[in-house]
């Protein structure tokens, strides 16, 4: 079975409702958060993830960063190559092993990631505000149950 199929499984109606409305918000929310990013037409929805990654693992190899990703290497040299030219990212040479390579953000790319995350959290501050303490606390207990749909992705 390839990743991410399932076997198809017999659901009542509440959890077919369950599931299309938790996938339809989710779908919605990441698309919202999309669009709250700083306008760049040229920084993509992946190079914007692979830039998050960079910024979380620090200095990290292609075939690391292809991992957390999820995309085979050469798809990812590609990017990384696109992301270069923007002046977001480098690639240094390991201090230990000069055959590896490492990409790290530039000055530039660490300015642009804080950019649109703080623009990201201010549409999330704004939203949240119109909710009820118990709907706050509510979102906050309901936090580790969706990090662990997630799994290992950040």
């Amino acid at each position: 079975m390839s990743r991410g199929s399932a076997p198809i499984v017999d659901r009542n109606a509440a959890e077919t409702e369950l599931l299309t409305r938790l996938r339809l918000s989710v779908m919605r929310l990441a698309r919202r958060l999309r669009q709250e990013s700083t306008g760049d037409d040229q920084v993509t929805p992946s190079i914007l993830s692979a830039l998050a990654s960079v910024a979380r693992l620090g200095p990290v190899t292609l075939g690391d960063l292809a991992a957390a990703e999820r995309v085979q290497p050469p798809s990812m040299t590609r990017l990384v190559s696109r992301m270069e030219e923007l002046d977001l990212v480098e690639r240094e040479q390991d201090a230990g092993d000069r055959r590896v390579v490492r990409v790290r953000l530039t000055s530039s790319g660490r300015h642009f990631v804080d950019r649109t995350r703080t623009k990201k959290n201010e549409y999330l501050a704004r939203r949240m505000a119109g909710l009820t303490p118990e709907e706050a606390r509510l979102l906050e207990q309901a936090l580790p149950v969706l990090e662990r749909l997630v799994g290992d992705e950040a």
